[in-house]
């Protein structure tokens, strides 16, 4: 048997007890990171989620906050809320959409792209000084292990979403066009 048929003391498979230990783990990480991270932003007046929303703006350009929504895996109306408080902090702008009249695009401002270089810079710096021994192929693992899971799980919520249709979670407004292409479905 290889490492992930053979069996733990409870008859079931290695791997399964070791996701288990992975799903329980995530959280508790994810709630420290948070933490470093709105440490790291103290003095920009920007929280993890302002954080996040600018991010995705610098990896993926202009975009709806529809759009960010479905990127960041969010409700449109707590990404609106971060849009609006990034705009208040001038981090981020609105401007006009070619594509939807009424839906406009939010980028970065140029401050808001200097704020977030030196916040990244200085994070990716941490990463080097306390984890720069990881083997690559092991980040590398992690990241599909990650990736995998996201997968199960977001099937797994749509098949629910599917039988219980009064609970699934539309980010889409009414009055928001349709602008679902590059982003997905």
């Amino acid at each position: 048997m290889s490492v992930s048929q053979s069996a733990d003391e409870d008859g079931g498979p290695v791997v399964e007890g070791l996701l288990d230990e992975v799903i329980r783990r995530l959280w508790p990480v994810h709630r420290v990171i948070v933490r470093a991270v709105e440490r790291g932003l103290a003095g920009t007046g920007m929280t993890a989620g302002q954080h996040a929303v600018l991010d995705a703006l610098r990896r993926g350009g202009p975009r709806t906050v529809p759009q960010l929504a479905r990127a960041l895996d969010l409700d449109r109306q707590p990404v609106q809320r971060l849009v609006n408080d990034a705009k208040a902090l001038g981090l981020a702008e609105t401007v006009a959409n070619p594509e939807h009249r009424r839906s406009s695009l939010v980028r970065l401002t140029t401050r808001g792209e200097s704020v977030l270089a030196r916040v990244q810079g200085a994070e990716r710096e941490a990463l080097r000084r306390h984890l720069g021994d990881l083997d690559p192929g092991e980040v590398a693992t992690a990241l599909r292990v990650l990736d995998r899971l996201g997968e199960v799980f977001h099937a797994l919520e749509r098949a629910a979403g599917e039988r219980n249709p009064q609970d699934r979670n539309d980010p889409s407004d009414p009055n928001e066009p349709n602008d679902r292409g590059a982003d997905g479905p």
